[in-house]
């Protein structure tokens, strides 16, 4: 009776602990694992892809979009989608900031989605589809593939008004840069890498016009100035004008360390990329990232595997969204 008693008490106190709540935590939260859909969503990973390639070939500035948004996404505090909420009546979305002039194609995430929820409705973060479509993005682009972790789940709020706290401007010192990206794990040669992200896609000119007008910048390379100013005449341009520069007019379309070579050759748009190649903690990893793309390609994949993985809602934390620009209450 007595081995019979203590049986009983032994079961008794392993069922408290199973549904206590640090205990559910544990086994409900395997946090961001390789492969999170496998049982219940299989073909995620393969549906993204192949929406990703699809969207590509009909809209090649798509890769572009989605490089920028993980970027934009995931370094504001938590990487949950909350870029691209809409704003409503009580809250500006982060898309719509200053910050974030420029951005655009999100509706292509919404396509995505849509393919998602025909075969797992309810199932696939909004978040963790913005961060695929960024690895295939970049993969589509001719960079490295980078196998990332997921299991996020999405956020229920924007963060416009803390956005300027996060990102750092194209205009900011080269140490408010640096401490931007330490204060999320990313260090030196990390942000060199995550910068190289500017060897593709355009730049309007609304953010480089400040180089051109009512002097041009000394510092810029007096070939690349007769090219800046064709293409950016206004020293007021129009925001919704389509006036802009390529990042690099020898290989736009494709992500690699060509960047690095021109910003040491005084050819950088921004001032951020002029700064990046003289500035003495980061001037000795760009011409390394010049000299070899698999050291450029070995430390983005490590820098865009650490933003990927910036602070994540899992578990039972956050939502999974209907749609990805609303939240499920307001939907």
């Amino acid at each position: 009776m007595g081995a019979k008693l203590l049986l009983f008490f032994a079961l008794f106190a392993f069922s408290a602990l199973s549904f206590s709540p640090a205990f559910a935590e544990n086994v409900e939260d395997p946090g961001l694992v390789m492969n999170f859909y496998k049982d219940t969503c299989p073909q995620a990973e393969d549906i993204i892809r192949e929406q990703v390639k699809l969207l590509y070939k009909r809209h090649k500035n798509t890769a572009f979009s989605w490089l920028r948004n993980i970027f934009h996404d995931c370094a504001v505090q938590s990487c949950d989608a909350s870029l691209l909420l809409d704003s409503t009546r009580r809250s500006l979305s982060e898309k719509e900031t200053d910050r974030s002039f420029g951005m655009r194609n999100f509706r292509y995430i919404e396509t995505i989605k849509e393919a998602i929820e025909r075969e797992c409705p309810g199932v696939v973060s909004c978040a963790d589809i913005l961060v695929l479509s960024a690895r295939d993005g970049i993969f589509a682009l001719g960079g490295p593939y980078i196998p990332l972790k997921t299991g996020r789940r999405d956020g229920r709020k924007s963060r416009a008004e803390i956005l300027e706290q996060y990102l750092p401007d194209h205009n900011e010192s080269m140490s408010v840069v640096l401490e931007r990206f330490a204060a999320i794990g990313i260090d030196t040669p990390g942000v060199v890498a995550l910068l190289g992200a500017h060897s593709v896609g355009r730049t309007h000119c609304v953010k480089l016009v400040h180089r051109l007008y009512p002097e041009v910048d000394s510092a810029l390379n007096p070939d690349h100035v007769e090219h800046m100013l064709h293409k950016c005449p206004d020293p007021i341009p129009d925001p919704k004008a389509v006036q802009y520069v390529r990042n690099d007019r020898g290989t736009p379309m494709k992500l690699d360390n060509n960047y690095y070579r021109n910003i040491l050759d005084n050819k950088g748009l921004m001032l951020v990329d002029h700064q990046l190649a003289i500035d003495k903690r980061t001037k000795p990893y760009v011409k390394k990232m010049a000299k070899s793309q698999d050291y450029f390609f070995k430390e983005f994949s490590r820098a865009i595997t650490r933003l990927s993985e910036n602070n994540p809602l899992t578990g039972t934390k956050g939502e999974i969204r209907k749609v990805c620009n609303l939240a499920n209450k307001l939907h």
